[in-house]
Protein backbone atom coordinates (compact mmCIF):
# COMPACT_ATOMS: atom_id res chain seq x y z
CA UNK A 1 0.00 0.00 0.00
CA UNK A 2 1.89 2.93 -1.33
CA UNK A 3 -0.92 5.20 -0.34
CA UNK A 4 -3.94 5.39 2.52
CA UNK A 5 -7.49 5.94 0.18
CA UNK A 6 -9.19 8.20 2.36
CA UNK A 7 -13.49 8.02 1.87
CA UNK A 8 -15.65 10.72 3.35
CA UNK A 9 -17.03 8.25 5.87
CA UNK A 10 -13.48 8.32 7.36
CA UNK A 11 -13.58 12.03 8.46
CA UNK A 12 -14.38 12.80 12.12
CA UNK A 13 -13.40 16.59 11.56
CA UNK A 14 -12.92 18.43 8.79
CA UNK A 15 -9.06 17.60 8.44
CA UNK A 16 -8.80 14.45 10.67
CA UNK A 17 -9.81 10.96 10.17
CA UNK A 18 -10.19 7.67 11.55
CA UNK A 19 -8.85 4.41 10.47
CA UNK A 20 -10.00 0.76 11.40
CA UNK A 21 -10.30 -2.73 9.63
CA UNK A 22 -7.42 -3.53 6.21
CA UNK A 23 -5.80 -0.33 6.18
CA UNK A 24 -5.21 0.22 10.08
CA UNK A 25 -4.09 -3.43 9.89
CA UNK A 26 -1.95 -2.98 6.81
CA UNK A 27 -0.63 0.21 8.53
CA UNK A 28 0.13 -1.31 11.85
CA UNK A 29 2.28 -4.32 10.18
CA UNK A 30 3.86 -3.03 7.41
CA UNK A 31 4.29 0.56 8.33
CA UNK A 32 4.98 0.03 11.81
CA UNK A 33 4.02 3.72 12.36
CA UNK A 34 3.96 5.59 15.71
CA UNK A 35 2.43 8.88 17.02
CA UNK A 36 4.03 11.46 14.84
CA UNK A 37 4.94 9.64 11.76
CA UNK A 38 3.51 11.00 8.38
CA UNK A 39 1.97 8.50 5.48
CA UNK A 40 0.85 9.04 1.88
CA UNK A 41 -3.01 9.99 1.78
CA UNK A 42 -5.67 10.78 -0.88
CA UNK A 43 -9.27 10.75 -0.67
CA UNK A 44 -10.77 8.92 -3.00
CA UNK A 45 -11.75 11.09 -6.34
CA UNK A 46 -9.88 14.13 -4.74
CA UNK A 47 -6.71 15.13 -3.74
CA UNK A 48 -3.72 13.59 -2.38
CA UNK A 49 -1.27 14.38 0.64
CA UNK A 50 0.20 13.93 4.04
CA UNK A 51 -1.24 12.54 6.82
CA UNK A 52 0.75 12.74 10.59
CA UNK A 53 -0.48 9.61 13.11
CA UNK A 54 -1.94 11.53 16.23
CA UNK A 55 -3.28 8.65 18.11
CA UNK A 56 -3.55 5.12 17.73
CA UNK A 57 -4.33 1.80 19.52
CA UNK A 58 -5.27 -1.72 19.12
CA UNK A 59 -8.10 -1.11 16.80
CA UNK A 60 -8.16 2.11 14.98
CA UNK A 61 -5.76 5.18 14.42
CA UNK A 62 -6.60 8.59 13.96
CA UNK A 63 -4.57 11.13 11.77
CA UNK A 64 -4.45 15.10 11.05
CA UNK A 65 -4.54 15.23 7.28
CA UNK A 66 -3.12 17.93 4.34
CA UNK A 67 -4.40 17.10 1.04
CA UNK A 68 -2.82 19.93 -1.36
CA UNK A 69 -1.59 17.64 -4.14
CA UNK A 70 -3.24 16.37 -7.69
CA UNK A 71 -3.34 12.74 -8.19
CA UNK A 72 -1.72 11.74 -11.41
CA UNK A 73 -3.29 12.26 -14.61
CA UNK A 74 -4.79 9.07 -16.54
CA UNK A 75 -3.16 7.74 -19.57
CA UNK A 76 -5.34 8.41 -22.54
CA UNK A 77 -6.05 5.14 -23.34
CA UNK A 78 -8.90 3.01 -23.17
CA UNK A 79 -9.28 -1.13 -23.01
CA UNK A 80 -11.84 -3.24 -24.23
CA UNK A 81 -10.63 -6.46 -22.68
CA UNK A 82 -12.24 -10.15 -23.35
CA UNK A 83 -13.41 -11.33 -19.83
CA UNK A 84 -10.27 -13.44 -18.85
CA UNK A 85 -10.15 -16.23 -16.49
CA UNK A 86 -11.72 -15.63 -12.96
CA UNK A 87 -8.12 -16.16 -11.07
CA UNK A 88 -6.65 -13.40 -13.46
CA UNK A 89 -9.27 -10.81 -13.83
CA UNK A 90 -8.50 -9.53 -10.51
CA UNK A 91 -4.48 -9.17 -11.18
CA UNK A 92 -6.06 -7.50 -14.47
CA UNK A 93 -7.99 -5.18 -13.03
CA UNK A 94 -5.38 -3.99 -10.63
CA UNK A 95 -2.61 -3.83 -13.41
CA UNK A 96 -4.51 -1.91 -15.83
CA UNK A 97 -5.49 0.73 -13.05
CA UNK A 98 -1.71 0.91 -11.33
CA UNK A 99 -0.91 1.86 -15.04
CA UNK A 100 -3.64 4.48 -15.33
CA UNK A 101 -5.92 3.08 -18.01
CA UNK A 102 -8.35 5.36 -17.86
CA UNK A 103 -11.28 2.91 -18.76
CA UNK A 104 -11.64 -0.24 -19.06
CA UNK A 105 -14.37 -2.90 -21.16
CA UNK A 106 -14.82 -6.29 -20.25
CA UNK A 107 -16.60 -7.69 -23.01
CA UNK A 108 -17.55 -11.34 -24.29
CA UNK A 109 -15.94 -13.47 -27.14
CA UNK A 110 -16.47 -16.55 -28.74
CA UNK A 111 -13.74 -18.34 -26.62
CA UNK A 112 -14.76 -16.91 -23.25
CA UNK A 113 -16.45 -19.60 -21.30
CA UNK A 114 -19.95 -19.37 -20.56
CA UNK A 115 -19.18 -20.14 -16.90
CA UNK A 116 -16.94 -17.49 -16.38
CA UNK A 117 -19.94 -14.96 -16.34
CA UNK A 118 -21.14 -16.59 -13.43
CA UNK A 119 -17.69 -16.37 -11.18
CA UNK A 120 -17.99 -14.11 -7.95
CA UNK A 121 -15.05 -12.47 -8.67
CA UNK A 122 -17.66 -10.28 -11.40
CA UNK A 123 -19.52 -9.02 -8.26
CA UNK A 124 -19.66 -4.91 -7.92
CA UNK A 125 -17.68 -5.75 -4.61
CA UNK A 126 -14.76 -7.70 -6.02
CA UNK A 127 -14.23 -5.35 -9.27
CA UNK A 128 -14.61 -2.11 -7.01
CA UNK A 129 -11.96 -4.34 -4.59
CA UNK A 130 -9.07 -4.66 -7.25
CA UNK A 131 -9.65 -0.86 -8.45
CA UNK A 132 -8.96 0.45 -5.03
CA UNK A 133 -5.77 -2.17 -4.80
CA UNK A 134 -4.29 -0.40 -7.85
CA UNK A 135 -4.62 3.07 -6.74
CA UNK A 136 -3.47 1.87 -3.86
CA UNK A 137 -0.47 0.42 -5.64
CA UNK A 138 0.31 3.64 -7.99
CA UNK A 139 -0.57 6.31 -5.48
CA UNK A 140 -3.75 7.95 -7.50
CA UNK A 141 -6.95 8.43 -6.26
CA UNK A 142 -9.44 8.13 -9.57
CA UNK A 143 -11.23 5.07 -10.45
CA UNK A 144 -11.51 4.46 -13.75
CA UNK A 145 -14.79 3.78 -15.54
CA UNK A 146 -15.46 0.27 -15.91
CA UNK A 147 -18.26 -1.22 -18.18
CA UNK A 148 -19.55 -4.27 -18.42
CA UNK A 149 -20.09 -5.45 -22.27
CA UNK A 150 -22.07 -8.62 -21.62
CA UNK A 151 -23.00 -9.47 -25.58
CA UNK A 152 -20.33 -8.45 -28.71
CA UNK A 153 -21.54 -7.24 -31.07
CA UNK A 154 -23.68 -4.85 -29.36
CA UNK A 155 -21.07 -3.60 -27.76
CA UNK A 156 -19.32 -2.97 -30.58
CA UNK A 157 -21.16 -2.20 -33.01
CA UNK A 158 -24.35 0.54 -30.89
CA UNK A 159 -21.59 1.11 -27.95
CA UNK A 160 -18.25 1.52 -28.33
CA UNK A 161 -18.25 4.71 -30.28
CA UNK A 162 -20.01 7.04 -27.44
CA UNK A 163 -17.85 5.06 -25.02
CA UNK A 164 -14.38 5.27 -26.27
CA UNK A 165 -14.38 8.41 -28.56
CA UNK A 166 -12.04 9.96 -30.93
CA UNK A 167 -8.44 8.60 -31.24
CA UNK A 168 -6.57 5.43 -32.72
CA UNK A 169 -8.03 2.03 -32.44
CA UNK A 170 -5.81 -0.60 -32.39
CA UNK A 171 -6.57 -4.58 -31.94
CA UNK A 172 -3.70 -6.77 -30.20
CA UNK A 173 -3.47 -9.56 -32.41
CA UNK A 174 -0.30 -11.72 -32.98
CA UNK A 175 0.66 -12.44 -36.56
CA UNK A 176 -0.52 -9.03 -37.32
CA UNK A 177 0.79 -7.39 -40.41
CA UNK A 178 1.58 -4.13 -38.71
CA UNK A 179 4.03 -3.61 -35.84
CA UNK A 180 2.39 -1.88 -32.90
CA UNK A 181 3.42 1.52 -32.64
CA UNK A 182 5.56 3.22 -30.44
CA UNK A 183 3.18 6.12 -28.63
CA UNK A 184 -0.45 6.93 -29.20
CA UNK A 185 -0.81 10.50 -30.04
CA UNK A 186 -4.10 11.94 -28.85
CA UNK A 187 -4.75 8.56 -27.18
CA UNK A 188 -6.71 5.95 -28.40
CA UNK A 189 -8.84 2.48 -27.19
CA UNK A 190 -6.40 -0.78 -27.20
CA UNK A 191 -8.48 -4.39 -27.42
CA UNK A 192 -7.32 -7.30 -25.87
CA UNK A 193 -8.55 -10.78 -26.75
CA UNK A 194 -9.20 -13.79 -24.69
CA UNK A 195 -6.14 -16.60 -24.31
CA UNK A 196 -7.11 -18.42 -27.40
CA UNK A 197 -7.49 -15.31 -29.10
CA UNK A 198 -10.49 -13.71 -31.15
CA UNK A 199 -12.41 -15.72 -33.90
CA UNK A 200 -12.22 -14.07 -37.35
CA UNK A 201 -15.76 -12.78 -37.15
CA UNK A 202 -14.56 -10.57 -34.03
CA UNK A 203 -12.07 -9.30 -35.59
CA UNK A 204 -14.01 -8.46 -38.21
CA UNK A 205 -16.32 -7.09 -36.18
CA UNK A 206 -13.39 -4.58 -34.98
CA UNK A 207 -12.40 -3.83 -38.17
CA UNK A 208 -14.88 -2.34 -39.07
CA UNK A 209 -15.01 -0.08 -35.79
CA UNK A 210 -11.71 1.52 -37.03
CA UNK A 211 -9.37 -1.21 -35.41
CA UNK A 212 -6.24 -1.68 -37.31
CA UNK A 213 -4.72 -5.06 -36.01
CA UNK A 214 -1.27 -5.12 -35.05
CA UNK A 215 1.75 -7.38 -33.31
CA UNK A 216 4.20 -7.42 -30.41
CA UNK A 217 6.32 -9.68 -31.40
CA UNK A 218 6.58 -13.52 -32.07
CA UNK A 219 5.59 -14.77 -28.78
CA UNK A 220 2.62 -15.77 -27.32
CA UNK A 221 1.85 -13.84 -23.88
CA UNK A 222 -0.99 -13.49 -21.05
CA UNK A 223 -3.34 -11.03 -20.80
CA UNK A 224 -1.81 -9.47 -18.16
CA UNK A 225 1.71 -9.64 -19.73
CA UNK A 226 0.60 -7.97 -23.22
CA UNK A 227 -1.24 -5.04 -21.38
CA UNK A 228 1.86 -4.07 -19.58
CA UNK A 229 3.77 -4.29 -22.99
CA UNK A 230 1.03 -2.38 -24.58
CA UNK A 231 0.63 0.30 -22.42
CA UNK A 232 4.65 0.61 -22.00
CA UNK A 233 4.86 0.76 -25.76
CA UNK A 234 1.93 3.22 -26.43
CA UNK A 235 2.44 5.55 -23.58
Amino acid sequence: MNLVLLFPEDFVAEARVRLQGRRWAHVRQVHRVGVGDALRVGLLGGAMGIGKVRALDAEALEMEVVLDQPPPPKLPLSLVLALPRPKVLNRVLASATSLGVARMALVNAWKVERAYWGSPKLEPDNLRRQLLLGLEQSRDTVMPELSIGRLFRPFVEERLDAWAGPGTRLLAHPGAAETCPVGLPGGGVVAIGPEGGWIDEERESLRRAGFREVDLGPRILRVETALAALVGRLC
